[in-house]
């Protein structure tokens, strides 16, 4: 009997230790203009991460069944914007993770269209309590997220 295999239930691609993630701009994204609203690129790149972890092994965003409950939250975040993005763009969320500490996660995340540079974020997630106490990444999500990770300290 031959053991079943199955693919990471994700959205996206890696490219080397990189995560891609499609998206298309809708109406509902855009002002009057047509121009995408600037906090939707926030949320661009909140679901670029999700899909990373996703693809990476990693289902859960909190652990709520826990002795002590736990969840993502973030500590930081950046943006920069060069060029708008516009009703009917693809767009891609590129993530990647220069670097995961005992207790932080970083993430650049940059959004092109077309393969223009549009927004370029940086964001430090770390794991909370749901009382506000920071925690080390569990073992096992660490070990989900080393191979994609490009440095590494204790």
């Amino acid at each position: 009997m031959r053991a079943q295999m199955t693919e990471p239930d994700g959205l996206g691609r890696f490219e080397g230790k990189v995560h891609i993630l499609p998206i298309r701009i809708y109406y509902e994204d855009t002002d009057l203009s047509g121009v995408v609203y600037h906090a939707n690129y926030l949320r661009y790149m909140e679901r670029g991460r999700t899909e990373f972890f996703r693809l990476a092994g990693i289902t859960k965003m909190a652990m709520l069944e826990d002795a002590e409950p736990t969840a993502w939250t973030l500590r930081s975040a950046s943006l920069d914007f060069f060029k708008p993005a516009r009703l009917e763009d693809p767009l891609e969320v590129h993530t990647s993770c220069p670097l995961l500490s005992g207790a932080r996660m970083h993430a650049d995340q940059k959004i092109y269209s077309r393969g223009t540079l549009l927004a370029h974020g940086k964001v430090e997630a770390c794991i909370m309590t749901l009382g506000g106490k920071p925690r080390r990444i569990p073992l096992a999500v660490r070990e989900k997220l080393l191979p994609y990770l490009l440095e590494t300290t204790a």
